[in-house]
């Protein structure tokens, strides 16, 4: 029986899974749409709940985290007129059971938090985290289980997004493959750019963070990438030891047992 609804609020996508103990029952996916009234998500919810026969009365607890402040009390509301549940929502005061060392610790993105959390309890550490998001957020985390900090480059898709609005000549493409590097036309150009464009970025990051956060051995860390966008970007390059889509998910649940627990 599902016990756990957990959800991750972004700036495009709202993912939620649903947990039967440790096992991620089932995930869903939807547009982060600040337009939608607190009735609309809830009947969203509900419905997507109940096409894979889960019952949202069912439900024992929920937690979520959020990088949208705009729709969080509207997804929290909803959320409590669906379940009769109170969720935790991270954030300051929520025990997460790792020390983050950052200039200003509330700076930190909750999403962040949980993927600390997640990535040090699955793989150990030290552990570099890619998250393709609507960023994409590098993280870097001590064998400790510390976080030390990371960075943050335009997302994949935004940037896509950002070369057809602000050039007259290009046009929209998909996100595929190119047959070469070398594009012979003004499509296959800009996959490559964007695609290998990429990969070369986020092979350069995870260098510079190996060489920072273990100087002794850098092959000591691990890199786990995250995010809608990672098995793609896992296709064409060698630089990833695991790929964990749902990292973030996995998180909250940990998060939520040990406040839990306390």
């Amino acid at each position: 029986m599902t016990t756990l609804l957990a959800l991750d609020i972004g700036n495009t996508q709202v993912a939620m899974g649903a947990f039967d103990g440790e096992r991620l029952a089932a995930t869903w996916r939807f547009s982060t749409d600040s337009r939608r009234t607190e009735d609309e998500h809830e009947l969203l919810m509900s419905g997507l709940l109940q096409a894979r026969n889960v019952d949202p009365a069912a439900l024992g607890a929920i937690v979520m985290c959020s990088t949208a402040p705009t729709i969080t009390r509207l997804v929290e509301r909803a959320l409590v007129q669906m379940t009769g549940l109170d969720p935790l929502v991270v954030g300051p005061g929520v025990r997460t059971g790792i020390r983050i060392s950052y200039d200003r610790t509330h700076d930190v993105g909750s999403d962040r938090v949980a993927n600390t959390v997640a990535a040090h309890s699955l793989y150990g550490g030290p552990t570099i985290v890619v998250d393709f998001g609507t960023p994409t957020v590098f993280d870097a985390i001590t064998e400790a289980g510390e976080y030390l900090g990371g960075a943050i480059s335009p997302g994949l898709l935004a940037a896509a997004e950002a070369l057809y609005e602000r050039t007259a000549q290009l046009r929209r493409v998909d996100l595929a493959t190119p047959p070469s590097a070398i594009g012979r036309n003004t499509v296959a150009s800009m996959q490559s750019g964007l695609l290998y464009g990429y990969v070369g970025l986020v092979e350069g990051m995870v260098h510079r963070f190996k060489n920072e956060l273990s100087p002794d051995d850098p092959s000591r860390c691990k890199v786990v990438a995250t995010g809608g966008l990672a098995r793609l970007i896992n296709q064409h390059t060698a630089v990833f030891d695991e790929v964990n889509p749902e990292l973030t998910l996995v998180g909250l649940r940990l998060i939520h047992e040990r406040n839990v627990q306390q």
